[in-house]
């Protein structure tokens, strides 16, 4: 069997921030793949601008370094187990992977996560211990929690015969010695064309490549980003493209691009082992083959995970509706969510009765809000809904998605946040006393117990407690109400400015979402209620002035600071009968039924429907 010693494919895994793109970072620069006068931002392949902003991955991106002889291409995937769609995909495009692991943070729920993803596909593992160089950092023991994760995730023997590399990615160093490090990161490379399998060379057999991820570029159309798995692929070939429904569509290549650097680059022919970005098939979808017309043989379909979460999405028709935006008609909102779907295998776009909702589907809050925010951004006005896991059924019985949770915190918030995860019906795996005052706690919780968690998470521990979840199975759904918002809103019942008066008079029934100045409306949600139940304000009242000097007059007046609610804490934050309008440049929360008189007698309905069914 030939094989292509040219060439090694490999994906960088690990757990949000462990610095995996800082690594590729280095690894382009160190390759000599920049021109030495070319300005090369920090985090290279972070491309978009909330990519850049969060510091996280959002979307699998491919480049290729040359080292020495041989042709490394590289993935960088997503550490979020909410874009763990693109995760799996990448997996089948290489033959190994690099697990990056923080020196001292160690194993965390998604280097779990996509590890698990890595073993089932047999990848071979080289493990990146990285921030060597950071205080505490305790490589030995890391290695230990990696070897006990390989272990618990059934890895075979040649697995577990990993390579440990250790790395300062943020000082492009590498050693295979964790008390020292060399000058570079030539051990790295080494380790990678050492230890990673090169490709199979069957170029002379009949071609097969498959589409793994999209792009989408309003010059050529979409664009199939994948692997030839056999064959050779020339542009201008006439090919049959085996569709996922088992229809054969024929097409012509009419471009072909390989990556090296950051670039994309116009090639004319490429062979099995090589990674590829094709154009010329408009209806093109990931997990189908493109194989030649007289020889059809489609590869194993690639098994996307379904989504959990679901939000409404709807036309803004609040008070202030087209102030702020430029897109605002149905027709723009729909065509927008279908251009996503363009390259977003995990999201799924529903209709409803109403031409002006939809149902939007996606692995998770974040997954979602990014959506959102892009929009926004873009110029879009809408409003979304509560986010609501999806139910399946499963042989007859009705189940919910449950997530592995991990939360790190100091000793002393154990009991509450035990008690906290217990109201929401989360049950206890593991509980891990690290010596050093930090505890670990791993549960399985109910996805719907989680929405609108974190902020209270955060002001349980003081803001010195992590959490970390990624979606672990469907089970049996659990009688009762799990999770929610206990507190009630105070809703403005006028429309005018917020004055400084005006929250003062309602400043000690709970907190403040809005600074004074701020415009309102009738039914937008301005502040929080001590108590359970939803009262009507009026933020806009003016102080009448009177010709009676008061003796207290010269004393100036404050105002608490307002909460300012981020896109994802007011998504978290929505009750059933709410809305999140969302806009360029505001953020506001809304009654979904703004008169209050309204508001009151469908709730009085409600009531007397829930007496007759008792």
């Amino acid at each position: 069997m030939k094989i292509r010693e040219d060439i090694r494919n490999i994906a960088i895994i690990a757990h949000v921030d462990h610095g995996k793109t800082t690594l590729v970072d280095q690894l382009l620069k160190q390759a000599g793949t920049f021109r030495s006068n070319e300005h090369v931002e920090e985090r290279a392949m972070d491309s978009n601008d909330l990519e850049r902003e969060r510091g996280i991955t959002i979307l699998a991106k491919n480049t290729a370094i040359q080292y020495k002889n041989t042709k490394i291409n590289i993935l960088d995937t997503p550490g979020h187990a909410d874009f763990g769609g693109e995760v799996e995909r990448i997996m089948k495009m290489v033959d190994g992977v690099l697990l990056v692991v923080d020196a001292y943070e160690g194993c965390m729920p998604q280097t779990r996560f996509v590890l698990k993803k890595a073993l089932e596909q047999n990848l071979t593992p080289i493990v990146v211990v990285n921030k060597i160089d950071r205080p505490f950092a305790r490589p030995a023991e890391v290695v230990d929690e990696v070897i006990d994760l390989f272990i618990e995730l059934d890895a075979s023997e040649e697995q577990l015969e990993f390579p440990v590399i250790y790395t300062s990615a943020i000082n492009g160093t590498a050693s295979t010695d964790p008390t020292k490090q060399d000058e570079n990161m030539q051990v790295l490379y080494d380790a990678i064309i050492d230890h990673i399998p090169a490709p199979v060379d069957n170029r002379e057999d009949p071609l097969q490549f498959q589409v793994s991820l999209l792009d989408y570029n309003d010059y050529v159309g979409r664009i199939g980003i994948g692997r030839i798995f056999r064959g050779t692929m020339k542009v201008g070939q006439q090919v049959a493209l085996m569709k996922l429904d088992g229809s054969v569509k024929q097409f012509r290549v009419t471009k072909m691009f390989g990556f090296f650097g950051l670039k994309r680059q116009e090639i004319q022919e490429a062979y099995a082992g090589d990674l590829i970005a094709v154009s010329g098939m408009e209806e093109i979808n990931v997990g189908e083959t493109v194989c030649p017309v007289e020889h059809q043989e489609a590869l194993p379909i690639l098994r996307i995970d379904e989504p959990t979460l679901q939000m409404t999405f709807l036309v803004n028709n609040s008070p202030f509706a087209g102030r702020e935006g430029k897109y605002l008609t149905a027709r723009k909102i729909e065509e927008r969510l279908r251009a996503q779907l363009q390259t977003d295998v995990s999201l799924r776009v529903e209709n409803t009765d109403s031409p002006d909702e939809w149902i939007v589907s996606g692995r998770g809050e974040l997954h979602l809000s990014i959506l959102i925010e892009n929009m926004r951004r873009e110029g879009y006005e809408l409003q979304v809904s509560k986010p609501e896991v999806i139910l399946k059924e499963i042989d007859g019985v009705l189940c919910e998605p449950i997530e592995r949770v991990q939360i790190d915190i100091p000793e002393e918030h154990t009991g509450a946040v035990m008690e906290s995860i217990g109201a929401r019906k989360g049950e206890l795996l593991d509980m891990i006393n690290n010596g050093n005052g930090q505890v670990r706690l791993i549960f399985n919780v109910p996805a719907r117990g989680l929405i609108g968690y974190t902020t209270e998470f955060l002001t349980m521990t003081r803001g010195y407690g992590i959490i970390n979840h990624t979606f672990d199975s469907y089970q049996p759904m659990q009688p009762g109400q799990v999770g929610g918002r206990r507190q009630g809103v105070l809703v403005s019942m006028e429309t005018g400015k917020a004055t400084t008066y005006g929250i003062m008079q309602v400043e000690d029934r709970g907190t403040i979402f809005v600074e004074p100045g701020t415009e309102i409306y009738e039914g937008m949600i301005v502040g929080e209620h001590t108590r359970e139940n939803d009262i009507t304000v009026n933020i806009t009242k003016v102080k009448q002035a009177t010709n009676i000097r008061s003796a207290t007059k010269d004393q100036t007046v404050t105002i608490k600071k307002p909460r300012i609610m981020t896109l994802e804490e007011a998504l978290e934050y929505l009750n059933d009968d709410e809305y999140c309008e969302v806009t360029p440049e505001s953020i506001r929360l809304r009654k979904k039924i703004l008169d209050k008189n309204e508001r009151e007698r469908l709730a009085k309905k409600k009531k007397y429907a829930e007496m007759g069914k008792n």
